[in-house]
């Protein structure tokens, strides 16, 4: 099958650089919420001839996608994403610098207008992905969630503003982040994933290696598995140019 026209938007040629934004999915990986992964030894090729784990983990663990079931009660579930929609051109909006002295920065509607004009118009059916540098604490589970005096979580994310400004000026099929939500860790009503769910779009997060992709040019596969019923899932995404 050929691969959708909007998926190749913004793409000159085809090219040869392949990057994983994929976690390794390891026991204990870092969640938002409930139980971290944890696995167990089935059989070995030592005792029985072959080798096998089970795991047991949370949809939303690793490397993973909320489809817009995850907060919408008629939403969309994992088996429903389509084909064309795992395929998408990529931007990485790059906030480093801000996120460095504050952790709750978020991405603006500036830092899309910057991006534009020094890179040009957002392709269609672009995937927008946040790059913040906090893959760098994905280690330790208590650096990444980032829990300050006032109880809650303090990470980058997406501001409400810039995801609003995306939906109604630009047609992007999803955003990313390389953190644990696409809400900044602090938020308590979680108005990105509403507003981006609640338009059938889908999300990613804990993205790695946004830094070793283009800003501009790249085409990610999302390779979501169709869970039965699943709110999103873990993923392996890969970028091409």
């Amino acid at each position: 099958a050929t691969l959708p026209t909007p998926a190749l938007a913004g793409r000159k040629k085809p090219g040869n650089r392949l990057q994983d934004l994929t976690h390794v999915f390891t026991e204990g990986f870092p969640v938002y919420t409930f139980d971290n992964p944890t696995r167990r030894t089935l059989v070995t090729v030592e005792e029985d001839g072959f080798y096998s784990q089970e795991w047991t983990f949370g949809e939303h663990s690793g490397t993973h996608m909320d489809a817009p079931g995850h907060f919408i009660a008629d939403g969309r579930r994992s088996p429903e994403i389509t084909l064309q929609e795992l395929f998408a051109p990529a931007v990485v909006i790059d906030i480093s610098r801000r996120v460095a002295s504050d952790p709750d920065a978020v991405v603006t509607v500036d830092d899309i207008r910057r991006f534009e004009h020094g890179r040009g118009r957002i392709p269609k059916g672009a995937a927008v992905f946040m790059y913040s540098g906090w893959e760098s604490r994905v280690h330790d589970q208590d650096l990444y969630r980032n829990t300050g005096p006032d109880g809650r979580y303090h990470f980058p994310g997406f501001g409400i503003d810039a995801l609003e400004w995306l939906l109604e000026h630009r047609d992007i099929k999803c955003i990313g982040v390389d953190t644990l939500s696409l809400d900044y860790g602090a938020s308590t009503t979680f108005d990105v994933h509403l507003t981006l769910l609640g338009a059938d779009k889908y999300g990613l997060e804990n993205l790695a290696n946004l830094k070793r992709i283009p800003a501009r040019g790249a085409l990610v596969f999302v390779g979501l598995i169709p869970w039965e019923e699943g709110s999103g899932g873990p993923c392996r995404v890969a970028a091409a140019w």
